[in-house]
């Protein structure tokens, strides 16, 4: 029944070879209210219900008189059955000859719904196709239902499995989108009022709202989060929403599904256009609303990953000496590049040093092992050890078990690799202290390159370290030292990276900026671990 309590019909297929058949059956079902089609043998009936289907109109429920002149009304109802999008249609038999219970039973079997043995009340025939129908919409409404929440479901994994707030934002949306059948968009509103968009795939990426409707939204979902807990669903209308979210160029009416985090100072939004309240599907909303606290409990970890990032990336360069405020070592030219790592992977402890001692240019370069703000601390603490102990003593060796013990004695668990070098810009001697990192190389003029055999123990384990080793570079050597951010690739050894690497270094144009620029656009692009690169020469051969 509709909302005024009248029946509202429905469109019954006929299926019956008796023409006067046809047009009684036709008669009193259409005085009830229904829609009428009718056929005379099976394939009649595929044929019409494949043309509907085309159409996207099949008939509510089809009445099969189960015999029928090319195939029994069972072998019609399995038929039909076995198609994919006939198989929710539902089939009620009905016979003029009296059949035993054992053959009105190979209609259920082939499944079909109800029976009917005629001839048969009008009331009665009305009834029997009202409740298929409606038992035919309840299966169908169960099976949607059970179909939006595995969607939910596996959305729900894809959202917890984003590595970044652009991941989670994307992956959310189309999410979104599936559940609702229509297009969507997903905000995640930072700390610092950064947001983050992600819209559905099926919307073209072209013509995306620009900058200003970015910050149109961001001020909105800050006041209607403000204040609020739990998950709030509410309607934005037209103007107040800026268009092109959902369509290109295109104004909607927005409904929105907005939660906070636990502490308020973030927020997710899932949006949806909607043409006002009276065509919201409330079982559609509250999948949303699920979706939405899943959404922000994803977000959350990342949020605080954001602000850690941020945090260890300030503390990074706020120790590591800028290019422009590098000490001025006579004799030695030096160029540094430091590159953090790409937005979706975790902060580092890598580092460089450029030190003057009274017995030449110490260099450092090296990497706190493990990724997270304990790890760039560390770092800032080596770094500052370092340029104590050198005031007193420049042996690389020497400096290297000084800084073995003090992370044996203040950081038990953490392990550090450093490379440590010291040179004598008359002389060209140098001596290398090399405690479990890549060891630096040696690019000349010639068009070759090499590692210099400097090996040892990590940092951290109080293994003694050997005695350094001693080279002479030429004034027209050029020396690189480098994290293996620069480098390393999961899944692939880091001999045939190094020996990449030596290739491209070989292969560099002269110079040592020339040199760093070359490693970074062949090695340094969306890194999982920061990359901290220096390069020097003897500076009585200028670039």
């Amino acid at each position: 029944m509709d909302v005024n309590g009248r029946r509202i019909g429905t469109t019954v297929l006929v299926v019956d070879e008796a023409a006067a058949s046809r047009f009684a059956m036709g008669a009193l079902l259409r005085r009830a209210g229904h829609q009428v089609v009718s056929v005379a043998t099976g394939r009649e009936a595929l044929v019409e219900l494949d043309v509907r289907l085309r159409q996207g109109i099949l008939p509510d429920v089809a009445l099969i008189d189960v015999d029928l002149p090319d195939m029994s009304g069972y072998e019609l109802c399995r038929r039909l059955k076995a198609r994919p999008h006939m198989a929710g249609l539902p089939v009620v038999h009905f016979s003029a000859v009296p059949l035993a219970p054992g053959d009105r039973c190979q209609g259920l079997e082939a499944g079909g719904e109800a029976y009917l043995m005629m001839p048969a009340e009008p009331e009665e025939i009305d009834a029997v196709v009202r409740a298929a129908v409606r038992a035919a919409r309840l299966r169908a409404d169960d099976q949607a239902l059970a179909r939006r929440l595995s969607l939910l479901s596996e959305t729900i994994v894809t959202v917890q499995a984003a590595r970044s707030l652009q991941e989670l934002a994307d992956a959310a949306a189309d999410g979104t989108a599936r559940l609702t059948g229509g297009p969507a968009a997903v905000f995640v509103l930072g700390p610092d009022s950064e947001l983050y968009s992600g819209v559905s795939r099926d919307r073209t990426s072209l013509a995306l709202p620009d900058a200003g409707a970015h910050r149109a939204v961001a001020g909105l979902l800050r006041r209607l989060t403000r204040g609020q807990s739990g998950v709030r669903i509410t309607t934005v209308q037209a103007p107040l929403w800026p268009a092109g979210f959902f369509r290109p160029g295109m104004q909607h009416d927005a409904r929105l599904a907005l939660i906070p985090t636990q502490d308020g100072s973030a927020a997710v939004c899932l949006a949806t256009p909607t043409r006002g309240v009276r065509r919201v599907n409330p079982e559609n909303e509250a999948l949303v609303a699920r979706l939405a606290q899943a959404t922000v409990l994803a977000a959350e970890p990342l949020l605080m990953y954001q602000v850690e990032r941020h945090v260890a990336l300030t503390l990074q360069h706020s120790f590591l000496p800028r290019p422009h405020r590098l000490p001025d070592l006579p004799g030695v030219d030096v160029v540094v590049r430091y590159v953090p790592a790409s937005q979706d992977a975790e902060i580092g402890g890598d580092f460089y040093a450029v030190l003057r001692t009274e017995k030449g240019a110490l260099t450092a370069v090296g990497d706190v092992v493990g990724h997270s703000l304990d790890a760039a601390t560390v770092m800032v603490e080596i770094r500052h050890a370092l340029r104590a102990y050198c005031v007193e003593e420049s042996d690389p060796a020497v400096l290297a078990e000084r800084l073995d013990r003090m992370l044996q004695h203040y950081h038990p668990e953490v392990t550090a690799t450093v490379c440590l070098v010291l040179i004598d810009p008359g002389t060209g001697r140098t001596r290398i202290a090399n405690a479990g990192h890549i060891p630096p190389l040696i690019v000349r003029d010639t068009g070759s390159a090499d590692y210099a055999e400097a090996s040892g123990p990590l940092l951290g384990l109080g293994v003694p370290h050997p005695p350094p080793t001693e080279l002479i570079l030429e004034p027209t050597d050029r020396f690189l030292m480098v994290t293996d951010g620069l480098i390393e690739t999961r899944g692939t050894d880091l001999a045939a990276s190094m020996e990449h690497l030596r290739a491209a270094a070989a292969g560099a144009l002269p110079g040592l900026d020339a040199l760093c620029d070359t490693l970074l656009d062949c090695f340094g692009h969306d890194r999982e671990d920061d990359i901290a690169m220096l390069a020097l020469r003897l500076a009585d051969q200028g670039d």
